[in-house]
């Protein structure tokens, strides 16, 4: 046991610990190359030292996402109250300067919005959950989607899905992430969780099936039944497990039959159980929802009141039993001393190490970047090396991030972890390695430069999804998303090569009724150095 003790250190505090709390942040690369020496010899070690493996499987990262007025934070808020990770909890639009502990800027707290994505951590049955809560405009989520290894879609019982959640529900396509979706508010007046269900498989392309059905709804709300372990759970008094109610057993075996029925469709083991007309056990019913949920072919639904702390219990179980630990993720990086060949990322804290910068931003104590690591550790006092720029950068400080307002300093973090530099000046993006490979998380070739537009189409919103989705084949990045009436307005920039000559393709998809207008986007200062001289030729208009 003496070789393993040498990394074995709290993910969140200073000192050496045991091999269980190793792992205390996530991980969750998209790419990764494996060609070197260095990286032939963590592998043979792989089978040699399993011991961090045990700890990986204890870890979640995951993000959660919402439209606007959907309760996100306050799901977030009470995550953190129920295990114990903050004691008191304020509301959203807080008063006298309080408010929600992942809200950090006055104005999120007195608009009750999420301006800046916050990253914190909780500890549930022995295990670590990441939480990134991701903010309620566009821009970061792609890169924050990047980190995390799942994903919870927070939607309203009578709101159902919007505009916004139909771009979110691209975005998570888009980087191949694994999610929930949690119907949220059922005490509210008009709550009907079936009919936001039937929204769900209408919108996104995938198996869908509630895994609970509630007991009561808006005033009534009493309680959940789980449909994987046939238990009630009631939310008031004592919180116990209790038998299905009898008045609800029927209604209970047709939603458990429903799940079944829809889980054995993207999974084969489970699929020949119920063509054998065989028992399904819990374990066997879980064991598919698993399957199924990490491999991005069925979206396991939940319910709830944040507000009201209903819900949110079976919730945090949900993702130790559903979503993937970092080793169940399949990451890449590129080789860049091999023309960008793609290799796989081990997730071992004895490879060379490998990180992706994917949120910056400048603080009162200096410039604060967000890193997720791959692969490797980092130090407090060592030296890391930033592929992008090829700059040498000592860490000074090292933390594990609470919402924004506390930060546990901790000597070193190990593969799967996300953490926070302080005094690392980069950008969104950049990749960190100790020097021994040479990888990036992201392609480092300049690309022709494309001639941007800025498009705005005007469709039916039952049409609204094929055609965002549409667009993103076009590889067009959806800026925004309204509602006029019974349309919705799409704008996005979309290549002009890719969207040449679209209207007669627009007409197709939205029998005639759709509108579109397109003007040509000019480059910023910011996206002509990135390309560098390629983008000369716009000099003059900008």
């Amino acid at each position: 046991m003496a070789r393993p003790q040498r990394l074995l250190y709290a993910l969140c505090s200073s000192s050496a610990t045991t091999a269980g709390s190793l792992i205390g942040g996530t991980f969750h690369p998209r790419y990764f190359s494996a060609g070197s020496v260095a990286h032939a010899t963590a592998a043979a070690n792989i089978d040699k030292d399993p011991w961090w493996k045990e700890s990986m499987k204890k870890v979640r990262n995951i993000g959660i996402l919402a439209p606007m007025d959907s309760e996100k934070t306050t799901l977030a808020e009470q995550i953190l109250l129920y295990t114990d990770q903050i004691h008191k909890m304020h509301e959203v639009r807080g008063k006298g300067g309080c408010g929600a502990t992942m809200d950090s800027m006055d104005l999120e707290r007195k608009n009750g919005i999420t301006i800046k994505s916050a990253s914190t951590y909780c500890n549930w049955k022995g295990s670590k959950i990441n939480i990134i809560e991701h903010v309620d405009f566009t821009t970061e989520v792609e890169r924050a989607l990047r980190v995390v290894d799942g994903a919870i879609l927070v939607l309203c019982s009578f709101g159902g899905v919007r505009s916004h959640s139909i771009t979110v529900d691209c975005q998570m396509r888009k980087n191949e992430v694994p999610r929930i979706t949690f119907i949220n508010q059922l005490d509210q007046m008009g709550a009907d969780p079936w009919k936001v269900l039937n929204q769900i498989r209408s919108h996104f392309p995938r198996r869908t099936a509630a895994i609970q059905v509630p007991i009561g709804l808006e005033n009534e709300f009493k309680g959940l039944v789980d449909l994987v372990k046939l238990k009630a759970y009631y939310f008031e008094g004592s919180h116990g497990k209790e038998k299905v109610p009898s008045n609800m057993e029927t209604l209970v075996a047709d939603k458990r039959r429903e799940l079944i029925r829809t889980v054995s469709e993207v999974d084969k083991i489970l699929a020949g159980a119920f063509l054998s007309d065989e028992t399904i056990s819990e374990a066997d019913l879980e064991g598919a929802i698993r399957r199924a949920t990490i491999a991005r072919k069925f979206i396991p639904v939940f319910m709830g009141t944040a507000v009201k702390d209903k819900g949110v219990q079976p919730l945090l179980d949900g993702i130790l039993s559903y979503f993937p630990c970092p080793i169940e993720v399949t990451n890449y990086a590129l080789d860049q001393s091999k023309n960008e060949e793609k290799v796989e990322l081990t997730g071992s804290p004895d490879a060379p190490l490998v990180a992706l910068a994917f949120k910056s931003e400048q603080t009162l104590s200096g410039p604060l970047t967000y890193l997720r690591i791959y692969d490797g550790v980092i130090r407090k006092g060592g030296s890391i090396f930033n592929v992008n720029t090829g700059k040498n950068i000592k860490i000074s400080r090292l933390c594990q991030m609470h919402s924004h307002e506390k930060m546990h300093d901790i000597q070193e973090a190990h593969a799967g972890q996300i953490v926070a530099v302080f005094g690392l000046e980069c950008a969104a993006g950049d990749t960190f390695t100790d020097g021994l490979v040479k990888y990036t998380m992201t392609s480092m070739a300049i690309s022709k430069p494309e001639i941007i537009m800025l498009v705005e189409l005007k469709v039916p919103t039952e049409f609204q999804g094929a055609v965002t989705a549409d667009l993103n084949k076009r590889k067009g990045v959806i800026l925004g998303n309204d509602q006029d009436g019974d349309d919705s307005i799409i704008r996005a920039h979309v290549p002009l090569n890719n969207i040449f000559r679209y209207s007669p393709v627009l007409s197709s998809m939205t029998q005639g009724k759709g509108k579109l207008t397109m003007e040509y986007k000019k480059p910023n200062t910011r996206e002509i150095r990135q390309l560098n001289d390629y983008y000369w030729i716009h000099s003059s208009s900008t």
